[in-house]
């Protein structure tokens, strides 16, 4: 993809149906296991190392990762992963916050030859899932305690859960073996235009900008794709690559593929937006249940703008452990 504008589908505004009819026809509802946790602002959230991860566990929530899933894959060019990993080499993979496990079943699928380990601070994967996997309770960035090394190491989303990132970084890196690749996928989710239609005096912006003071406040990055790269040349690894992926919010652009990512991107904001919210807006900044809700309203209303052109940009970084 190029660095140039996205071009702007001038038709959209003129649209007669309803976006939330419009976001149903590419979406449907993603079935979850579903396990009893402590419920927080009407929401359910994990249970163990209470407080690490911001957001819920709960279907909703559940359905929305999903969703990201399919958009992250999409914006990879429909890969799994970039890093140049050689099939017959690849006998171990780590999946670290593997989430609901979604990315850890197709890799699963795709390296029949390898056993795959997805982790995570929530019990919430499916249980039928092919043989050679298996997901596992744990924290990363607690000591890590596994048997033997990994050839790939596979963390992707994990936005204002870390409070170490060179820490975790240099752990991958510990735990690979010679020669193997990790590889990093996350956001710079500052939202912006590049033609200036969402500006500092939209409510979206000011919600945006204190969800990621209030993330880095706590000592949680909420942006750390872009720092990804020097993390890793820190840690120790070579020919290190990463490369940014604009994802529009709406269907907004001319491009096809980008019309679709913008929808399926705005069906996970809206479905996110208290997800986002509640916790870091409540429990950390002292707002008031009803003055998020307010916030929140004219946020929905301004993504659902086709006039607005937001976008956010996602990052994947990989580099190679030197042999």
């Amino acid at each position: 993809m190029t660095d140039q504008p996205i071009e702007v589908d001038t038709t959209e505004a003129d649209q007669d149906s309803a976006i939330e009819e419009r976001i149903s026809a590419y979406t449907a509802s993603l079935n979850s296991s579903v396990t009893d946790f402590p419920v927080e602002h009407g929401r359910r959230y994990h249970a163990f190392r209470a407080g690490a991860y911001q957001m819920p566990n709960d279907e909703k929530e559940m359905d929305r990762l999903d969703l990201m899933h399919h958009i992250m894959i999409k914006g990879s060019g429909n890969k799994l992963f970039l890093a140049p990993l050689e099939r017959d080499q690849v006998k171990r993979v780590l999946d670290i916050g593997t989430g609901t496990g979604i990315w850890a079943i197709e890799i699963a699928d795709a390296f029949p030859g390898a056993e795959v380990i997805g982790n995570d601070l929530s019990p919430i994967q499916p249980q039928w899932v092919p043989p050679n996997l298996k997901f596992e309770v744990d924290d990363v960035e607690s000591p890590w305690t596994h048997a033997a090394p990994f050839d790939y190491i596979f963390c992707r989303y994990m936005f204002a859960c870390i409070a170490e990132w060179p820490k975790l970084t240099t752990s991958v890196f510990e735990n690979l073996n010679p020669g193997a690749w990790a590889e990093f996928q996350d956001f710079d989710l500052m939202y912006y235009s590049e033609d200036g239609t969402l500006t500092d005096q939209h409510p979206t912006k000011f919600w945006v900008s204190k969800l990621l003071e209030l993330a880095d406040g706590i000592g949680r990055i909420g942006s750390p794709g872009p720092r990804q790269e020097q993390w890793m040349k820190d840690a120790g690894f070579t020919n290190v690559v990463s490369k940014r992926v604009r994802l529009p919010i709406g269907p907004w652009p001319r491009d096809p593929q980008l019309k679709e990512i913008g929808i399926l991107n705005l069906a996970q904001v809206l479905d996110g937006l208290e997800a986002f919210s509640l916790r870091l807006l409540i429990d950390v900044a002292g707002m008031s249940a009803e003055e998020v809700g307010v916030l929140l309203a004219k946020v929905r209303a301004e993504v659902k703008d086709p006039n607005i052109h937001m976008q956010f940009d996602f990052y994947v970084t990989y580099g190679q452990k030197p042999e």
